[in-house]
């Protein structure tokens, strides 16, 4: 017996216990992490290699403007750089970051997140929101640990610490963003592992009320500041296009002091909202700038935004001006937390303000602690506001001003209509509208109309006079016979001239000849009928 062997295509092995298959979608966002941080520093290089090309006097070499580009890269995320080249020879930590270059690496982690955890198409895998969150987290920290190792080596290298929880801190806010965004903006339930109270609490609608009125507040805040800032710097609008022409004669070294005052303009609002909140900012150590005086900075770098701080001195009516600002931020939010329903009481429309003046204050002080850091090592190492004494302040200023004021509009939107003047029932109507009897007239106009549909006006009892002479009732009606039809009586109208009604009997209305039918087919003639023969038993 021949035994014939044919050999055909392999069978796919079943996958083997423990085993996980790797997803291409996750190394896709893994890739796209790396991608986002490496358009970040990218642009950065980019921007420093032009300025420097374009320098006549360049201080170093391609390569220290590549290591200064990834310090920047760094300085964008808060971490603080070290300066080495100072006249005492200590290092000087710079921690100033400029929050508008906060933007680029905010906005590009976010892209990279929202892209991660969309679809476009149907068959295309979707990982859930956890696993895009930590997969886009991965690759962005692992381009960010090597631009701290690559800027160790340049003229400003970062600090370590600071890069080791300031990096990974912004990442994870612009990546939990985007991938809340991807998935639809949900406002889902809490996590279980929070008290039954807690979420309860959270779905009520005076926290979303709360967190738009302090959004509103932070937002005139910052309004104000802008508006105090633009008018220091038009006021010393001499000083500071001297200062702008003496740091540097060259366009590219001009183009680079723009680029860096640019920057920093969200810094100078936070700036100006302090200011305008009382505590003001710190100048160096011991030196505060505030609307009720100013005892004079220090040596300060010459730098056209700094050329618009006050005069040295008491404060004036031209500064105390500025407390107008948390004035109408507190009306902001007394505003933006009454909330359009009747029902809701005046305690819980205070406790909403109350919460919103909370959060303005939240806002405000982390926005001053985001633009305020150190700019050297001993008298410019308070460099910025407060950011606890801004936060209390907006808190302070937001609540007494926001709690009257929406308990006030409150009870203004929801007053008691004033309801009509009380009409006696049985007083004489003074008009002649109701006595000539035209509206009998159109109810029955409309009741001959309208078939059964109208009921008929019964006629109303008129009560005797007094002294009237008694009315001698009518003669009995003789009995109508069994099966005769009943006779209604008749009703007398009022007849007014002039309405051009026609109250006469309506004609029934006629329908159209229908045309005959022609049949589909012909008469069947002949036709023969069997009878029906029951089924054999």
């Amino acid at each position: 017996m021949t035994q014939v062997t044919e050999r055909g295509t392999r069978l796919p092995a079943p996958p083997r216990a423990g085993v996980r298959r790797r997803s291409p979608a996750a190394a896709a966002c893994v890739v796209g992490g790396a991608v986002a941080a490496g358009l970040g520093l990218g642009f950065l290089a980019v921007l420093v290699i032009v300025l420097w090309i374009s320098s006549p006097y360049p201080d170093s070499g391609p390569g220290g403007a590549l290591h200064l580009a990834a310090g920047l890269w760094l300085l964008a995320h808060g971490t603080e750089l070290l300066r080495y080249e100072t006249l005492s020879g200590v290092p000087a930590p710079v921690g100033v970051t400029p929050l508008l270059l906060v933007a680029l690496p905010v906005l590009l982690m976010r892209r990279a997140a929202r892209l991660g955890g969309a679809s476009d198409e149907e068959d295309e895998e979707v990982l859930p929101a956890s696993a895009v969150f930590s997969a886009v987290l991965c690759g962005y920290l692992a381009v960010g640990a090597l631009a701290t190792v690559y800027a160790a080596g340049g003229p400003m290298p970062a600090d370590p610490i600071s890069a080791a929880w300031h990096v990974p801190l912004v990442a994870v806010l612009a990546a939990a963003g985007g991938v809340w965004g991807a998935k639809g903006r949900p406002l889902g339930p809490l996590p279980h592992w929070l008290p039954g109270g807690v979420r309860r609490g959270f779905v009520r609608p005076r926290y979303a009320l709360a967190l738009r009125a302090g959004a509103g507040g932070a937002l005139v805040l910052l309004g104000g500041g802008a508006l105090l800032v633009g008018a220091s710097l038009a006021w010393h609008g001499a000083q500071v296009q001297a200062s702008f022409l003496s740091l540097t004669g060259v366009w590219s070294g001009r183009f680079a002091v723009l680029l860096l005052a640019l920057a920093l303009i969200p810094n100078a609002m936070v700036w100006g909202a302090a200011y305008a909140l009382g505590p003001g900012f710190a100048l160096g150590a011991e030196v505060t700038a505030t609307p009720l005086g100013f005892a004079g900075a220090p040596a300060l770098p010459r730098f056209p935004l700094l050329e618009a701080l006050p005069a040295a001195g008491p404060g004036t009516p031209l500064t105390w001006a500025a407390v107008g600002v948390p004035v109408v931020a507190g009306l902001a939010v007394g505003w933006f937390a009454v909330r359009r329903a009747r029902e809701v009481s005046y305690g819980e429309t205070a406790l909403t303000a109350a919460l919103g003046a909370l959060v303005c204050g939240l806002v405000m002080a982390g926005l001053a602690a985001t633009a305020a850091g150190p700019l050297g090592s001993r008298r410019l190492a308070e460099f910025g506001p407060v950011w606890w004494a801004t936060g209390a302040a907006a808190f302070g200023w937001t609540l007494v001003l926001a709690v009257p004021v929406a308990v006030g509009v409150h009870a203004w939107r929801y007053r008691p209509a004033e309801g009509p003047v009380a009409v006696d029932a049985q007083a004489p109507v003074g008009d002649g509208w109701h006595d000539s009897g035209v509206r009998e007239l159109r109810w029955e106009v409309m009741r001959k109309a309208s078939g059964a549909l109208v009921p008929e006006i019964l006629p109303e009892p008129v009560p005797p006079a007094a002294g009237a002479v008694p009315v001698v009732p009518a003669a009995p009606v003789a009995p109508v016979a069994a099966g005769a039809p009943a006779v209604r009586a008749r009703r007398a109208v009022t007849v007014v001239a002039g309405l051009g009604l026609d109250l006469g009997p309506r004609p029934e209305p006629v329908a159209p000849p229908v045309p005959p039918v022609p049949p589909v087919a012909p008469p069947v003639t002949g036709v023969r009928v069997l009878a029906r023969r029951k089924p054999p038993a």
